[in-house]
């Protein structure tokens, strides 16, 4: 593998990141009292009505969009947005209330999505991606 040059490994984690965002953003419609507006309401989202839909949303389309590896870094925009504030109203009461090592142990998933995220924004898709592929097709296109 040449520097700069990503592994088609990579897909594995576009695979995990995508299918955990979809199958929550899934939860909040299929569970709305406990997943989905009941739980916004709880930890203190305004609007929940409104927000618990929009975020399930988000996580369902953007989540599809990292499996496939389509526009992956620009859905990982909004994955990190939803993770940033998913830790901060619900693991934080968490850290103030019992500690770092309840917290931390609550926010395994949530940190390893945001650094999952994280690590497709700045790496990018992988060969195995409709990202790749296209790029690949317009190039052959322009040549």
């Amino acid at each position: 593998m040449r520097p700069g040059e990503v592994p088609a490994s990579v897909f594995l984690v576009r695979a995990m990141v995508g299918a955990i965002f979809v199958s929550e953003g899934l939860q909040k419609f299929l569970f709305p009292d406990a997943l989905g507006v009941g739980r916004f309401t709880k930890i203190g989202i305004p609007f929940p009505e409104v927000m618990a839909p929009f975020v399930g949303s988000v996580e369902i389309g953007c989540g599809l969009c990292i499996v496939l590896g389509l526009f992956t870094r620009l859905t990982a925009v909004p994955l990190l947005a939803v993770m940033i504030v998913a830790i901060a109203t619900t693991k934080m009461p968490i850290l103030l209330a019992s500690g770092f090592w309840s917290m931390a142990h609550e926010a395994r998933t949530d940190y390893a999505m945001l650094l999952g995220a994280l690590f497709l924004l700045l790496v990018g898709p992988g060969p195995w991606s409709l990202d790749a592929w296209i790029s690949a097709r317009r190039m052959k296109h322009e040549a």
